[in-house]
């Protein structure tokens, strides 16, 4: 069922990393006519200010500041190869650079971190006051968006995640190694999983989106007709 146009509505979509959160909320975004947000860059944007400036990643008393104040810019795509959006600090593209292996070791840091997450939080909400949006990242839907129209976890083994991560890597001409690529999604699973403030997992009321054997068209539908049914769901309890 489409969605109406003057609907007004948020997705919270979450799950591990890999697992298509980002394909799904592009796609989705697309599908149904909403601003599309992923709530990751911000932490990693975060994360490679850090490093590039040296910074201990451990740091919530100087990342924090950073974080509120860091001048990050996400735009439609400035390049044909495969981005989803350009991300830029300060003027400078660092859409790949986000994605780079050394970033990927180590946002679950930055992220952790009571401050940092507070300062993304904020802006995450009022990106989210727009009225039609479809939110990817972590945390989404029991931290950042806990009154979201639909939740989505979004789930595949780290197996497939591995592949895709790999893929990803070697279709940019970047060498990878699958095992260490495997390993390090296992391990930031079970640190993000296990985090004493707001550990990684799927709200209660969440969908889940089980993408290892689904097509993005597929994934799509299923998240069109749970936020069609949600928005009827609302409408009539607004209506009774």
């Amino acid at each position: 069922p489409p969605i109406p146009v003057g609907a007004r509505f948020a997705v919270a979509i979450d799950g591990p990393a890999g697992a298509g959160k980002s394909v799904l909320g592009a796609a989705l975004s697309a599908a149904i006519g909403a601003t599309y947000i992923d709530s990751g860059i911000a932490y990693r944007a975060v994360t490679w200010d850090a490093l590039e400036s040296g910074l201990d990643l451990d740091d919530d008393a100087t990342l924090a500041p950073r974080a509120s104040t860091l001048p990050l810019t996400i735009e439609p795509p400035h390049h044909a190869d495969g981005r989803q959006f350009t991300v830029t600090v300060a003027g400078r593209d660092v859409t790949w650079a986000l994605r780079s292996p050394e970033v990927d070791n180590a946002v679950s840091r930055p992220s952790a971190l009571p401050g940092v997450r507070a300062a993304v939080t904020d802006l995450l909400r009022r990106l989210a006051s727009t009225g039609r949006v479809v939110m990817v990242g972590r945390d989404i839907g029991t931290v950042v968006l806990p009154h979201a129209t639909l939740k989505v976890w979004v789930t595949a083994t780290s197996t497939t995640r591995a592949e895709r991560r790999v893929a990803e890597l070697h279709a940019r001409g970047v060498d990878a190694d699958p095992g260490a690529i495997h390993a390090g999604i296992v391990a930031r699973d079970t640190l993000d999983s296990s985090r004493a403030t707001a550990p990684s997992r799927a709200a209660p009321d969440a969908i889940v989106i089980e993408t290892d054997a689904m097509t993005i068209d597929e994934e799509v539908a299923a998240a069109t007709l749970a936020l069609a049914a949600r928005l009827v769901h609302a409408n009539r309890g607004e209506n009774s």
